[in-house]
């Protein structure tokens, strides 16, 4: 296996959210070999920098000489660079080893403010080092820094992207996450702007994400990519990561560099639980809690954020008398509505990855009620105007109603209908499994009553 062997030059982060500790995850996660040089140790958290202990040069010469001469780099990043000295001896090895994709971050300050870079290092990072890199990507404070002009637009970060651009790096891709509205970033190659827009997602748990997305881009170049699919991927990572980040510590807690990853790894074992739950359904013969509309049931991957996370069962589930049905196996993509719901749920607590509807009625609500079951509704009478005219929207905002207003997660959602909407319950869980077990306990206890 070819593995594209990536080079973090950095300082470390004993509290494991930025540095070093985010640049090896990001690699690893990304399918790359990750190496270091440790330029300085920090004593660092979620709250700030206690202390910042800098490595002697002759040892940060010789890590690079060590990794260069066996193993070999494709591709290279900068993180903490706190002084000039540093500094030149970084570019001295870039230069003497040949490396031609070098991303700079232009770490200067820390997310708890403070400084990570003296003053006088300044000068050197832009004679010394910018020119020598094939991407730089500072931030909206870091690119004022550099640029010398105030930022408060898109044309203003255009503006300081053209002035760094001439001061040598080929490639400028300046952050915007500084900034309001949605996450917008601006690459420029020296030629053309790109605008890479994404939602904001509003969290302080923003720990290490400049270390992140550089570190993600210089695994994409190591990897042959370009340098705008580079900086797409990228931006995707770190989007997911601050998404799912960690509410670690008490101030800002670490990104999840895994989110991604874990994803994915998913999901072959997530189709075979759910095949295993619609299994229990028809081994219990639960036809009689089956809607006329007939049923879905899906379980989402860990992170989901789209429907085509969300494993479903193509052409729903089938009421044959008491028996029930299915006319395909579970795959990525096959619910709408439900996956929605699920989806929704999964904002509020990611662990309740399972759903499924059954039909409607106040026996039914009852029989849920006397099996212990936590239950909650929403009222199709109280849905916004907008919300109705937008199709499909109906049970997001539902669910979304029901779960704003409650500390714990309900087994069981349901409402009344409303004009042309059948009226449903929904069952909510972690595993398909604990879902099944809901709906066959419910059909066990109607049989009983009749």
């Amino acid at each position: 296996m070819d593995v594209k062997r990536v080079l973090t030059i950095a300082g470390s982060d004993s509290g494991g959210g930025a540095g070093i500790q985010a640049d090896l995850k990001t690699i690893t996660a990304l399918g790359g070999f990750g190496m270091s040089v440790i330029t300085a140790l920090t004593a660092q958290n979620t709250l700030g920098v206690q202390g910042i202990h800098e490595v002697p040069i002759d040892f940060v010469e010789k890590q690079f000489d060590s990794v260069a001469e066996d193993i070999g780099i494709d591709a290279a990043k900068t993180g903490m660079l706190s002084n000039s000295e540093i500094i030149k001896a970084v570019a001295k090895k870039i230069q003497n080893y040949g490396i031609e994709k070098l991303v700079v971050d232009p770490v200067m300050v820390a997310k708890g403010g403070a400084k990570l870079i003296r003053d006088e290092a300044k000068e050197t990072l832009i004679e010394e080092l910018l020119p020598l890199a094939f991407v730089i990507t500072p931030n909206t404070p870091e690119a004022e820094e550099l640029a010398g002009i105030k930022i408060e637009s898109a044309d203003d970060m255009k503006k300081a992207a053209v002035i760094i651009h001439d001061m040598g790096a080929k490639n400028v891709f300046v952050k915007g996450g500084h900034m309001g509205g949605d996450a917008l970033d601006i690459l420029f190659d020296g030629r053309d702007f790109h605008e890479l827009v994404s939602e904001r997602i509003e969290t302080k748990d923003t720990h290490g994400t400049g270390c992140t997305i550089s570190a993600a881009i210089a695994t994409g170049l190591a990897q042959e990519m370009t340098v705008l699919d580079a900086v797409k991927r990228a931006k995707d990572y770190i989007t997911t990561a601050i998404r799912f980040s960690f509410r670690i510590g008490g101030g800002h807690g670490p990104t999840n560099h895994f989110a991604a990853l874990l994803r994915e790894s998913e999901r072959y074992r997530s189709i075979i639980e759910l095949k295993d739950g619609v299994g229990l359904l028809k081994d219990g013969k639960c036809g009689n809690v089956i809607p006329a509309i007939q049923s879905n049931f899906v379980y989402a991957l860990p992170y989901a954020t789209t429907k085509d996370e969300v494993a479903g069962i193509q052409g729903r589930i089938l009421k044959v008398g008491d028996n029930v049905g299915t006319l395909c196996d579970p795959e990525f993509g096959a619910s709408n509505h439900v996956a929605k719901i699920v989806l929704t749920t999964m904002r509020y607590d990611g662990d309740y990855r399972s759903a499924m509807n059954i039909r409607f009625s106040d026996k039914l609500v009852d029989i849920c009620r006397d099996l212990g079951y936590e239950i909650d509704e929403f009222r199709r009478s109280d849905e916004p105007k907008n919300v109705k005219k937008r199709e499909g929207s109906s049970l997001e905002w539902g669910t979304n109603w029901v779960l704003s207003r409650r500390d714990t997660i309900p087994d069981i959602i349901f409402d009344r209908g409303g004009m042309g909407k059948e009226p449903i319950i929904r069952i909510l869980g972690k595993t398909p499994a604990e879902v099944a077990g809901k709906a066959l306990a419910v059909s066990k206890r109607l049989k009983t009553l009749k």
